[in-house]
Order: C-alpha cells, then sequence, then structure tokens
C-alpha cells in the first residue's frame, strides 16, 4: 500500500512539473504579425522630402536617425528596427500609393509618425480596415483621438481644437474685453482651431470675434487677407496657419507696420522654418505655445533630457539642425515607438502594438516637466497639456503654468 501511494505520489509531481513546463512554455512563445520576426521589427512611414513642406521633413530624418541608434545599441529585445520611410510631398493621392506599399508590399507591422492632415485623412480609413496601428500622427487635427470609430489610428500630440482652447483661456484671462481677428487655413487644419476658439470664448465668443478670415493652402500669397484683418482693426490677431503662410504673414505685417497682439498656431513656431525666414526682429512678442523643450531656451541647458538628445544629435544625426524642433518632435515619438515595442516584448502582433500604444504612462525627455506620454483605451491624445511662449531674441521662452487641452 505504501509502495502503490509512493508512486502515485511521484506520477502527480511528474504530472504538475509537465504542466508547470508546458506553461511555462506557452508563456515563451513568440507570437508575430507581418513585419515582426526574431531579428526584424518593420516600421512604415510617409514623409514629405519634397514639396512645399519638405522643410519639415526632419521629423523624420530624426525618428530614421534615433532607430539607428537602437539598433547600434542591440535593438528591441535582439530585434532590429527597419524603418521605412517614403517621400509623399505633402500629396494625399501621393501618400495612398505609398501607404499600400508599405502595408501589402514592404508588409510593415504598423505606421508611426506619418506627416499631415491631409495625407493622413487620406489613408485613416484603409488603415482602419486593414487593422494595422497607425500610431503618433504627426497632425494636430481632432479626429485622430477616435478610438470607437477608429480604433487602430493614434494621435501625438494635443489637437488644434485644444490648443485654441487654451488660447481662449489665456486671451479671457488677460484681454477678457478685446476684440479678435482670425486668419485660418480653410481644412481641417484651420477649422479644428476655429472650433476650438468659439468654444473655448464660450458665449462671448459672437462679441470677441470680429472676422473670420480663410485662406487656400494653395493660395500664392495672403497679403490682401492680412489688409482686409489690418483694416478691421482688431487687438488680437490668431494666425491658425501652416509654416510658410506664417512666415508670409509675419513679414507681411512688418511691412504694413502693423503689431497687434499676435498669437501664432503652434505648428508653424519653428525658427528655422518660420522665425528666421520671416525675420527675428519682425516676430518679437509674437505668442504661441510650447509642449516640449526648446534646445535655444537657456532654462533647459543643464536638462538631462536635452543634454540625452544633444549626444544623440551629435552621434546620429550629426547634420541635423539642433534649432530645428522637428528634430525634437521625431525623436520624441520615436522613443514613444521604442516604448509601445518593449512593451510588446515577443508578442509582436498589430493587436498587441495597438493594445501597448494604448497603455503608456513615461516621460520621454523633451516634453516639458509635468508632461507626460499617457494613454489609456478611451485616451487616443499622448500630450494633452500646453504652456505659453513667447518668441524673444531668437527663441521661444515659456512662461506661466501648464493648461490643459480641453
Amino acid at each position: 500500500m505504501r509502495s502503490n501511494l509512493l508512486r502515485r505520489t511521484k506520477l502527480i509531481a511528474l504530472s504538475a512539473a509537465l504542466l508547470v513546463s508546458g506553461l511555462d512554455f506557452a508563456a515563451a512563445e513568440k507570437k508575430y504579425d507581418a513585419g515582426a520576426s526574431d531579428t526584424e521589427i518593420k516600421i512604415g512611414n510617409t514623409m514629405p522630402y519634397s514639396g512645399p513642406l519638405s522643410a519639415l521633413s526632419g521629423t523624420g530624418k530624426a525618428e530614421a536617425a534615433y532607430y539607428k541608434m537602437i539598433n547600434a545599441r542591440g535593438g528591441i529585445n535582439g530585434r532590429k528596427i527597419n524603418f521605412i520611410s517614403y517621400d509623399d510631398g505633402y500629396s494625399p493621392p501621393k501618400t495612398v500609393e505609398q501607404t499600400r506599399r508599405l502595408v501589402e508590399s514592404d508588409e510593415v507591422l504598423f505606421l508611426a509618425g506619418t506627416f499631415g492632415t491631409a495625407p493622413n485623412s487620406a489613408i485613416q480609413k484603409y488603415m482602419n480596415a486593414k487593422k494595422v496601428p497607425h500610431l503618433f500622427v504627426a497632425s494636430a487635427a481632432d479626429k485622430w483621438s477616435d478610438p470607437k470609430n477608429f480604433p487602430w489610428t493614434m494621435g501625438w500630440m494635443p489637437s488644434s481644437r485644444g490648443e485654441a482652447l487654451v488660447y481662449a483661456k489665456y486671451v479671457l484671462q488677460n484681454h477678457p474685453t478685446a476684440k479678435i481677428a482670425v486668419l485660418f487655413q480653410n481644412d481641417d487644419f484651420g477649422k479644428d482651431y476655429l472650433v476650438g476658439l468659439r468654444e473655448g470664448l464660450g458665449e462671448k465668443a459672437g462679441q470677441m470675434i470680429i472676422l473670420e478670415v480663410p485662406y487656400e493652402v494653395t493660395s500664392p500669397t495672403i497679403d490682401s487677407q492680412l489688409v482686409q484683418i489690418k483694416t478691421a482693426n482688431p487687438d488680437i490677431f490668431l494666425n491658425f496657419s501652416s509654416a510658410k503662410v506664417a512666415a508670409q504673414s509675419i513679414r507681411k505685417m512688418a511691412e504694413l507696420g502693423w503689431k497687434p497682439i499676435h498669437i501664432l498656431s503652434a505648428a508653424s513656431t519653428p525658427i528655422e522654418g518660420v522665425m528666421r525666414p520671416a525675420g527675428f526682429d519682425n516676430a518679437q512678442g509674437i505668442l504661441s505655445v510650447q509642449y516640449m523643450k526648446s534646445a535655444r531656451d537657456p532654462q533647459w541647458n543643464d536638462d538631462p533630457g536635452i543634454k540625452e538628445w544633444i549626444v544623440f544629435m551629435n552621434e546620429y544625426f550629426a547634420e541635423g539642425n539642433k534649432d530645428d524642433s522637428q528634430t525634437i518632435w521625431g525623436y520624441g515619438v520615436a522613443k514613444a515607438v521604442v516604448q509601445v515595442l518593449f512593451q510588446c516584448g515577443d508578442e509582436l502582433t498589430r493587436a498587441n502594438v495597438m493594445k501597448q500604444s494604448a497603455n503608456l504612462d513615461f516621460h520621454n525627455g523633451v516634453t516639458l516637466p509635468g508632461i507626460r506620454i499617457k494613454t489609456s483605451p478611451t485616451n487616443f491624445r499622448p500630450i494633452n497639456q500646453f504652456q505659453m511662449m513667447r518668441f524673444k531674441d531668437g527663441s521661444w521662452q515659456g512662461f506661466g503654468p501648464l493648461l490643459g487641452a480641453d
């Protein structure tokens, strides 16, 4: 009887050991979708390396350089990143063509950091139909945070609508009786700003906004619109324009000798792409918002995050311009992508990439103190705070508290 009991005990122990071994094997099992393997992770991207917005392509170049650094350091859990970035010239039909190439021919695991409102709008339905993650879209349109209707698309920065809400808060607190005129790009980019501004001003919107003037993205000049706005004599000029038009606006206002309180959209604040071409003297005192640190702002001279970014630039993107905010932007996005991939571990499926993207909570070193990269299954807006800033002596200088873009 004792012998039978001993045999039964041994069998139970052996069965338990085999069960645990099987569980360990299951836990260690690797899972891949197209674009991932034991050695490689393919990430797709489109960027305006040519065309009217090519000055902003530093974003894609910085992302590529960051992945090069990660690969040099051993990759992600031993896997090297293959970053495939194509030029779309900021042309939506070209974006569609290149995106299909990335998904159907190159078979990337996901897209990340694709540039522009119109180009991303052209591929959003396609990406969601294919169930391929469309991450950290380089556009401030409000539509990129809609997990219910587009569960495979996620934005990055605060929305244009949220940004305009912050401007409305600032105006109401500091200039509650001001007359406001608005220049806006006549598409989703500009209209989102208008929605946020009116929402933020609330019942005072009809009284405070005296003029709203659109311009087409294809317009060669906006001189006539600026003359029209100047004639209305507003106290505050809200300039919701793209980089090229912003630079034109600043120069034309100087020619006209017109000096209202000038608030410029954050998308149009790059020093090299906008402020320098417009003329530093002409740009003095312009207001906008920021959520990232600026290497030109002396308050960050000893900041660990900026020091780390400078080392990265020197070693892996030496040809890049440290005064170009696009390089910090691209660096921050790439860092978030790497965080997602580390969280994925050996389960490199598209569903898990999306799951991990919706469960982030970290600081990337280049956003302002207090601004974390934070998402959830119901929050597809990783960054949702701003600080006001003012252009002075060739650099943007932040002031005041963090303001929520909601």
